[in-house]
């Protein structure tokens, strides 16, 4: 009795591993041919207040109300765009003018560091070779030409991926063009129909489960905004020190490197050093020691104020205490690297979710009592 019970236990645990594999497995798949109208699900999702307030505000039809909305959207968005481009164009205009002069004033300096600092070493080196033994000059000769083979094989290695990744998105370039042309008429036709498609939702979907999809979606939704209003803040936080550190350094045209440099901080781990780099590097090569110090003060200053208040923010957004979120993200980075300090507090969400809406409890209850009722 003692063994059938445990057998039992383990097969029910099996059974629910099998689920919980197949299922994902099965979104995954469906989810990859059907991704133009999960977008038009999301962004039909999105703008139906908007819809709403058309369709009994200003007393348009729906599919009148829906193009509406689509268009201000659309409007809003291409005249962010115009906004950025135009800063952003205003910057390089003015990189384009100061780019040779600097660039000469960098191969001067180049120039002078080879003949003052490495042509003395070379030729020490020279003279040391001459001094070496026949064997001794065929060792160092072999050596030299191996690293040389590895440098040219990387070089070429690396030359060959940006060429093929330049190529895949080139030939990416139709399939997003019409994933986006799909997903704009799937928008307009799903809000459209958007209050019949949630009513038959509900007709189909029994009345505990549907309860308990709720909780989870309404669950990730405020985690995925809040994560998306914590990020927007960070980044906009850096954005404002960054203008403020580009005035007290006087670099012109501050605002425009801002903004340029805004949107560089949304691309993950990565982001404002991109800018910030390369740019410090410059200057202390071409002599301007005190804009190299600057911008590196600058950078540090960002990172800190990230790291110092991005618990805190992300708490207030996600509704977790700074500890957990300090912990899961530990945790995250630990396990998988940079994308666990992302999917660390994101995972921990989930599971508190599933804990609120007692489908863990219900989960156990299958396994270890055999309740099938638990699960419906």
């Amino acid at each position: 009795m003692f063994k059938n019970k445990y057998v039992a236990i383990l097969i029910r645990l099996l059974i629910v591993i099998a689920i919980t594999v197949v299922g994902g497995f099965a979104i995954y798949f469906i989810g990859k041919i059907t991704i133009p109208f999960i977008i038009g699900f999301i962004i039909s999702f999105v703008i139906q207040p908007l819809v709403d307030f058309y369709q009994e505000k200003a007393k348009m039809r729906r599919g009148f109300a829906v193009l509406s909305a689509m268009i201000t959207i659309v409007a809003v968005i291409s005249a962010a765009i115009t906004l950025l481009v135009n800063e952003a164009i205003q910057g390089f205009t003015y990189l384009s003018k100061i780019i040779p002069v600097q660039y000469e004033k960098f191969s001067s300096f180049m120039e002078e560091f080879y003949l003052t600092k490495i042509y003395p070493y070379y030729q020490n080196l020279l003279n040391v070779f001459r001094g070496l033994e026949q064997s001794e000059r065929s060792t160092v000769l072999e050596s030299m030409q191996m690293i040389g083979s590895k440098l040219t094989d990387a070089f070429s290695n690396l030359v060959q991926a940006m060429g093929n990744g330049l190529y895949l998105t080139i030939t990416k370039i139709p399939n997003v063009a019409t994933i986006l042309v799909i997903s704009l008429l799937a928008t307009f036709f799903i809000s459209k129909d958007w209050h019949i498609i949630i009513r038959k939702m509900h007709q189909i979907i029994p009345q505990p489960i549907h309860s308990k999809i709720n909780k989870i979606y309404e669950g990730l939704q405020r985690a995925l905004l809040g994560f998306l209003k914590a990020e927007f803040k960070l980044t906009f936080i850096s954005a404002v020190i960054t203008f403020i550190g580009l005035l007290i350094l006087q670099v012109n045209n501050a605002l425009a490197i801002a903004l340029i440099i805004w949107i560089v901080d949304f691309l993950p781990y990565v982001g404002a050093i991109l800018i910030f780099l390369p740019w410090a590097v410059y200057s202390f090569a071409t002599g301007n020691i005190f804009l190299g110090i600057g911008l590196s003060i600058l950078y540090g200053l960002i990172v800190l104020q990230r790291q110092l208040i991005k618990p805190k923010i992300l708490s207030s957004s996600i509704g977790i205490s700074p500890l957990l979120v300090l912990v899961t993200m530990y945790i995250g980075f630990k396990l998988i690297g940079l994308i666990g300090i992302v999917v660390g507090p994101i995972t921990f969400i989930f599971i508190k979710i599933l804990y609120e809406t007692e489908i863990l409890k219900e989960i156990w209850d299958y396994i270890y009592l055999g309740k099938k009722n638990s699960l419906k």
